[in-house]
């Protein structure tokens, strides 16, 4: 009955996007209001809109992951829920044409938006999979780091996600992911309702739940941080939600290269 209901919250999570997708709803998930030149709020530059395709930024982020990520050249990144690509396209002129970028999206009209935006400009070192984030067509210890931008927190199994990603993580490797965060109990109504489901707040977990799902996937050196007066931000785009969410950015290692696996390894910070 669990994967039932799992599969029904995919199904609106993907039917809203795939409107997106095609241009036809507007402005009816998460952030899309801060495309363009609100992505500057976000933490992205100006070179860095100016160097992806047209079209690449449809402005469903919360933050900027690749601020954290320290992406370097010849690394192999993977962008969990890569949408039409913003992030990806930014990653593969990081780690260069001797590196390359993966993402992942399980919404078919992403995919094949994403895949023409690499066609345009040629982007030989980035490709687009379609696939759950649950379920990653991505081979074992395969990947250097993985992005992912405001997007897990539409994910029904948390849990599955953080399972996957240090799956196919290197020994060594990390995360680096901005989300939306649960700061106290919502409000039934908000919790139920589909339209904040899909705006990114209804789905949005706790810090304390996050940090316990990714160290029982093993992770180590996780770090939750949530940003100051993000609440603000959330509440435009969903009306209500400033009171009961945040953004945040969370980052977590695969034990590996440094050999910490102990739990003293593992710190989590809140700011509010």
């Amino acid at each position: 009955m669990q994967s039932e209901s799992n599969d029904r919250v995919r199904d609106q999570v993907r039917t809203a996007y795939a409107k997106v997708a095609r241009g036809e709803d507007g402005c009816s998930v998460g952030c899309c209001g801060t495309r363009g030149e609100g992505s500057l709020s976000l933490g992205y530059s100006a070179d860095d809109l100016a160097s992806v395709p047209e079209g690449a930024d449809l402005g469903l982020g919360c933050g900027n992951p690749q601020a954290i990520a320290e992406l370097g050249p010849g690394e192999v990144v993977l962008d969990l829920g890569s949408g039409a690509g913003f992030d990806c396209f930014l990653a593969a002129k990081r780690v260069g044409r001797s590196g390359r970028v993966i993402g992942v999206d399980m919404t078919p009209d992403m995919v094949v938006k994403a895949r023409d935006n690499a066609r345009r400009v040629n982007a030989d070192n980035v490709e687009f999979r379609l696939g759950e984030i649950e379920h990653l067509p991505v081979g074992d210890a395969s990947v250097d780091a993985i992005l992912s931008n405001c997007v897990i927190n539409l994910s029904p199994d948390k849990g599955a996600v953080f399972r996957e990603a240090f799956r196919v993580l290197k020994p060594g490797g990390r995360l680096a992911i901005s989300d939306v965060v649960a700061t106290t109990t919502m409000p039934a109504e908000l919790a139920s309702n589909l339209e904040a489901l899909t705006g990114c707040v209804a789905g949005a977990a706790s810090v304390e739940s996050l940090r316990d799902a990714l160290r029982a996937a093993g992770f180590v050196a996780v770090r939750i941080e949530a940003k100051v007066g993000s609440g603000a931000l959330l509440g435009g785009c969903m009306p209500g939600a400033e009171d009961f969410v945040a953004s945040a950015l969370i980052q977590a290692e695969k034990p590996g290269k440094t050999g910490c696996c102990a739990p003293s390894c593992c710190s989590v910070t809140e700011s509010t």
